[in-house]
């Protein structure tokens, strides 16, 4: 009996010994649903984020400034690839031909004009348009200043260009010294589209040649050409001296129900090695890598683009160390009550997010102005496509998050028990 009285006083249970059932299991703690989870968290680290205006406000601006930067660089971008293939996009041909050593369509090298007859010979090739590329000198008819101007000769009653406003000029292209002008010019050019409005045709100087200007169409500068003008193939030799003999580019219509891969592989199979053979796709993508690739534009661009990014993420990490930093105390507290680690670190990840979202709306809003402004001074097609939002939403939040994970180190010194 002493023995059981023993066990019994130092086991609060102990079957075997005093015959009694044992007492049914603890119902297992219940897991934090996602209220717990997430929403806490959440809210948490909003309410530290608003205890502080002037910190959250900083905060807002560095994320704003990322995002507006990161927007403008992305922007910029986009608007050099696009105005760079406006000329090329619009032609509607079904195959090219181009000098392989061509870079880019504003210093083309020539290639044989015969090559274009030479297409003729497959079946089903219909029309081979020559088409001439050059700069030269536009002078302002108010000023009289002279600015470098792209030309575009070809014969614009076949239709293998379908530039807006070309189609009614065909009949007076085919005269003596006639042009088509690019309303969509710089404005350095001259009031041109006012002028024509009020005086109808007029006289202007292109290169050394007295020309007159019958009518307008819509193309747009782009990095490489401030304005363009349309002329025939008669009237792009009075004013630029070119050999007959050599084109720079020579645009292929295809017959109703013809194969565009199967005529491209012939005719690489047809012609010399001094000219490549492109669809229009094809063409546009070698104009736009050019830019891209071949010049240091595209590098900068993006380079502005994660110097913004990086310049962001430092301001949040700053403000998310300080933060933690002056709510050590605190986070100390919720240590010693039981809160994990874990816990804690989401109400870090979940400031990153809520800046990632208050900095991104102003900024998307900034940006969107910032577009229509620059693009009607400088005539570039900016524009904001929903695609470009998602993106720099992603960068933004990938950028906030990247802070957060680096400001979370700072919990390491949340002791409970250096603290009291």
């Amino acid at each position: 009996m002493n023995q059981i009285s023993a066990a019994e006083k130092f086991l609060p249970w102990a079957p075997e010994l005093t015959g009694e059932a044992p007492p049914p299991p603890s119902p297992p703690k219940p897991r934090p649903g996602l209220t717990g989870f997430f929403l806490l968290p959440l809210r948490l680290a909003w309410r530290q984020l608003r205890a502080e205006k002037s910190r959250l406000a900083a905060a807002m601006a560095g994320v704003m400034f990322a995002c507006v930067l990161v927007f403008m660089q992305l922007g910029f971008r986009g608007a050099l690839f696009d105005s760079a293939t406006n000329m090329l996009g619009a032609m509607r041909a079904d195959l090219f031909l181009m000098h392989p050593m061509t870079d880019a369509s504003f210093r083309p090298e020539p290639l044989p004009r015969a090559r274009a007859f030479q297409t003729l010979a497959d079946p089903d090739v219909a029309v081979a348009v020559p088409i001439y590329l050059a700069q030269t000198a536009f002078r302002n008819p108010e000023t009289g200043r002279k600015r470098a101007v792209q030309l575009i000769g070809l014969d614009a009653e076949i239709g293998a260009v379908a530039f807006t406003g070309l189609a009614p000029l065909v009949d007076a292209l085919k005269r003596p010294d006639t042009i088509a002008f690019d309303v969509r010019s710089r404005p350095e050019f001259g009031p041109i589209g006012p002028l024509f409005a009020e005086r109808g045709p007029f006289q202007v100087q292109l290169g050394n040649r007295e020309m007159e200007l019958v009518g307008l169409v819509e193309i747009g500068p782009s990095f490489g050409a401030d304005g363009n003008v349309v002329l025939s193939e008669t009237n792009f030799r009075r004013v630029f001296e070119r050999r007959v003999s050599n084109t720079d580019l020579v645009a292929l219509k295809l017959r109703d129900g013809a194969d565009v891969r199967q005529v491209q592989a012939r005719l690489r199979g047809m012609l010399p090695g001094d000219v490549v053979v492109l669809t229009h796709a094809e063409l546009v993508a070698h104009e736009r890598s050019y830019w891209e690739n071949g010049t240091p534009i595209g590098f900068i661009f993006v380079f502005g683009s994660l110097m913004g990014l990086v310049v962001g993420m430092v301001i949040v990490y700053q403000i998310l160390f300080s933060d933690i930093a002056s709510h050590i105390s605190e986070y100390a507290t919720l240590k010693a009550m039981g809160y994990s680690n874990g816990y804690l670190s989401r109400v870090v990840m979940s400031e990153a997010f809520i800046l990632a979202i208050i900095g991104f709306i102003p900024g998307l809003l900034l940006s969107t102005w910032l577009y229509n402004w620059v693009g009607a001074a400088t005539f570039l097609p900016l524009a904001m496509y929903p695609e470009r939002g998602v993106t720099v939403f992603l960068m933004i939040f990938t950028m906030c998050a990247l802070a957060g994970l680096l400001a979370m180190r700072k919990l390491r010194d949340a002791n409970p028990a250096d603290m009291f």
